[in-house]
């Protein structure tokens, strides 16, 4: 009776599975094929969505739970690979892959769209002062920093000096690009005011352009997310300071 009810169990658990439009589920792997743009452009959607950042503390355990029995050998019949798959994306999305702490809400890849935003909308406000040029400057290579510093590679530790002298050079490049170029519109006299207004409202893009160029060669920002367009950098997913390309190995859990 035992192994009719374990057999049973098995039938319904890959029904369940061969009925849902859910691949394979394989741990440590993306969920979508990353030999087609359209799948890397959807593996970056769900490392960017914000719909992680509303996870409990109890589905989180759950999900991580869920990817230990799967990993044992030991889990419960009827999991679909769906739920696999879910549970996987909540883990990445919230716990550091090398130290397995939890990586603070506004750092963490879901979470750079949602609070990035209002620093690129403060960025492209009009009329800025000098002040508010440093600040939304400032401020917006400070996040970038803390999102980089989140979500290092810890299997190689980096001195912090160089995690500093990395964000003193950004604030220090983007200021001054942006401080400059705004100098030289207010200086340019063939401009009429409507035109000089308009220029200045596109300042701000040379500024952070710059910078995001420098960082994408070493996949030091967004990573696997700047990645995405860039399949030769994998197979890295997090950023890693101390690397020239992505180097870091894949992780199994």
């Amino acid at each position: 009776m035992a192994d009719t009810a374990t057999t049973a169990s098995a039938a319904a658990a890959s029904a369940a599975n061969a009925s849902s439009d859910a691949p394979p589920f394989q741990l440590g792997k993306p969920r979508f094929q990353q030999t087609s743009f359209y799948g890397r452009f959807r593996h970056f959607l769900d490392i960017i969505d914000p719909r992680t950042l509303f996870v409990t503390e109890r589905r989180l355990r759950e999900a991580v739970q869920l990817l230990e029995d799967y990993k044992h050998g030991t889990l419960r019949p009827g999991v679909t690979n769906e739920q696999l798959w879910s549970a996987q994306k909540i883990k990445q999305a919230i716990l550091h892959p090398d130290t397995n702490e939890k990586i603070f809400m506004p750092f963490r890849m879901s979470g750079y769209i949602p609070f990035g935003t209002p620093i690129v909308v403060g960025l492209l406000l009009p009329n800025q002062t000098l002040a508010s040029t440093v600040f939304w400057q400032w401020l917006n290579q400070s996040h970038n920093a803390c999102v980089n510093y989140a979500n290092r590679n810890a299997t190689k530790p980096s001195p912090v000096s160089k995690f500093i002298q990395g964000y003193l050079g950004a604030v220090i490049s983007a200021v001054s690009i942006a401080v400059g170029l705004n100098v030289l519109v207010q200086k340019a006299n063939k401009f009429t005011p409507a035109t000089r207004l308009l220029i200045q409202r596109f300042v701000p893009f040379p500024a952070v352009g710059r910078l995001s160029c420098r960082r994408a060669p070493g996949c030091s920002s967004l990573c696997k997310a700047s990645c995405a367009w860039q399949p030769s950098a994998w197979p890295c997913r997090w950023p890693s300071a101390s690397s020239h390309r992505c180097q870091r190995l894949k992780h199994p859990s």
